[in-house]
């Protein structure tokens, strides 16, 4: 009887999670650069969260300071917390003309920190497709791309970041990387396809809580009859 009642208590949990993860997903369907997120169990029912990196859609903005990446890559952003890495370049300059994200955490490039100054900026600055930022067609840097052998290790924090739970020395500069000017990648998210999503998961979440109410009331049945004289 207890291995009766363990499979859809176990089954109910699977599908709260599978929820959780498809909410998630809606909830950053507007999110630049977000990756959508799968969930699946190991024999034990131990859930792993398992990252989808597919491009997402370019949209163009018109903005000299967007940037996307079209291929594989991250943009790589130095934090109070260490070095983080996204896919959102959705980029500003602060104050003393760095290039920063939009929590202000400076943008690296290849020779570090970038800082952008001079007027008319906007007029005369240009991204190439390998990521040398020009200024009147000088390059001044070169937007810092890596990726990682293993992108398991990659972690989700907030604020639309990834933290890498390796080694530094395991970062892979992208030499080939695409990166398009006036232009932000979309999350990856197809909202049809996750609302559908969301419909099954809750479906089966019913069906299993069902199958508890009914073991539940079977063992009531049986502790309140159990004893009574006939």
């Amino acid at each position: 009887m207890l291995l009766e009642v363990t499979r859809p208590v176990q089954g109910g949990l699977r599908q709260e999670r599978k929820l959780e993860s498809v909410s998630n997903n809606l909830a950053n369907a507007e999110t630049i650069g977000f990756k959508k997120d799968t969930i699946s169990f190991d024999d034990k029912f131990k859930a792993q969260i398992n990252k989808d990196y597919s491009q997402g859609t370019l949209q163009t903005t018109g903005n000299a300071l967007d940037v996307a990446l079209s291929g594989p890559g991250f943009f790589k952003i130095d934090t109070r917390d260490g070095i983080r890495y996204t896919r959102n370049g959705n980029f500003s300059l602060d104050i003393n003309g760095a290039l920063v994200d939009q929590n202000g955490n400076p943008v690296l490039g290849q020779g570090g920190a970038i800082v952008i100054a001079g007027e008319d900026m906007e007029q005369t600055l240009s991204i190439n497709q390998g990521g040398e930022i020009m200024i009147a067609g000088e390059v001044i840097d070169t937007l810092d791309v890596v990726t990682f052998n293993d992108l398991r290790k990659l972690e989700r924090e907030a604020e639309n970041l990834l933290s890498y739970k390796g080694r530094t020395l395991d970062e892979i500069r992208v030499e080939d990387a695409v990166v398009q000017q006036r232009a932000l990648e979309s999350s990856n998210i197809q909202v049809v396809d996750e609302m559908v999503r969301m419909i099954d998961y809750n479906r089966m979440f019913e069906t299993f809580s069902k199958s508890i109410m009914t073991f539940d009331e079977i063992d009531n049945k049986a502790i309140n009859d159990v004893g009574k004289l006939r």
